[in-house]
């Protein structure tokens, strides 16, 4: 059997990988339950996620623009997306595939995979279930955005949306802005409402949530708007109901397209994943207005997030692989610790 490493950098860079063996016929799945038993802090995801932008913006890694594929009635959705870190020095697949777009959110499916391979060695790394990964990735990006984009000294957030990228959002905002003191979140769901409430009292168990009713109320006292929501709910926080120097921060659904449209300055992770993932935000023409600032350069210093206090900023959070990459060969690297997952010889 040969031999492998799991190689680059964990958490910090200068920690040290992971060993493993593996051989050519062979790949380690982790299932959702092999990933759930993970211990990870909020502040280690937020450094891995930081680490693959500034990564990307030195040009060491690849991230190409992801491919979607929809039925004409638009029920379902699929995206593929192919990487490389080059730090890590792994290339990755990712998978998504979501069904019932057209239905409530409990009657909808959705499944997400990542495949890594070593690109030292040539051997696979692992495969793995990304709903985990995903649902701590991208409340880590928005974290960064804000503490980047938000206008200074911010002391209020409003969360619009209680599903999966909403329950993490305000723990990875206080990992990153810790002198936040109000706390809201607007949501239609009960259930979404007390898992939100008890995400914030496990990571924060000091900090108060205020449950808001009047969403585009909240919106006028918030620094900072993180819309997460599903595309069916009510919620439509127009440019005019932000208040001035106001940074909003659009991962689902929840703010208008005004709220680009007429921002004084946009940033976004991607524009050209803007373009294709968030078409529902253009004019009336079908157009978007330019992208100041794309987030790997502004992480990088390459570029500002923000250049006055009393300017609106829009930051379009769409996720880009690179960032799955690296916190997909992190939990790799801690499963692969524990002799977590199932050795699948699949090519055999």
């Amino acid at each position: 059997m040969k031999g492998t490493a799991v190689t680059g950098t964990s958490a910090h860079p200068d920690a040290t990988p992971a060993d493993t063996s593996a051989d050519d016929t062979a790949l380690r799945v982790l299932s959702t339950s092999d990933l759930a038993g993970i211990d990870i802090s909020l502040a280690d995801v937020v450094d891995v996620v930081e680490q693959a932008y500034r990564t990307l913006a030195d040009g060491k890694s690849a991230n190409p623009r992801k491919l979607t594929v929809k039925p004409p009635d638009g029920h379902s959705v699929s995206y593929a997306m192919l990487g490389r870190d080059g730090v890590r020095e792994v290339v990755a697949i990712k998978t998504s595939y979501k069904h019932g777009l057209d239905r409530s959110r409990d009657e909808q499916h959705y499944y997400t995979t990542l495949t890594i391979y070593d690109d030292v060695t040539g051997l696979p790394v692992a495969m793995m279930d990304c709903g985990r990964i995903g649902s701590l990735r991208t409340p880590a990006v928005s974290a960064l955005l804000a503490r980047e984009c938000a206008p200074p000294d911010s002391r209020s957030a409003l969360v619009i949306g209680t599903g999966t990228q909403g329950r993490l959002a305000l723990p990875f905002l206080l990992t990153t802005l810790p002198d936040l003191d109000r706390l809201m979140v607007y949501g239609t769901h009960p259930d979404g409402l007390t898992a939100v409430r008890e995400q914030l009292h496990h990571y924060y168990p000091g900090r108060e949530l205020e449950t808001v009713d009047d969403v585009r109320a909240a919106a006028a006292d918030a620094d900072i708007v993180l819309a997460t929501a599903g595309q069916h709910t009510p919620a439509a926080v127009e440019c005019d109901d932000l208040k001035p120097g106001a940074l909003s921060i659009l991962v689902g659904h929840g703010i208008a397209p005004s709220t680009l449209q007429r921002a004084d300055r946009v940033v976004a992770t991607s524009e050209a994943q803007m373009k294709v993932t968030g078409t529902d935000m253009t004019d009336a023409d079908g157009n978007f207005p330019a992208v100041d600032a794309e987030f790997p350069d502004v992480i990088a210093g390459r570029a500002e997030g923000r250049r006055s206090t009393d300017e609106r900023i829009f930051a379009y959070n769409s996720g880009l692989v690179v960032t799955d990459i690296a916190l997909g060969h992190r939990f790799a690297q801690l499963a692969l610790e524990q002799d977590l997952g199932t050795r699948v010889h699949l090519w055999q």
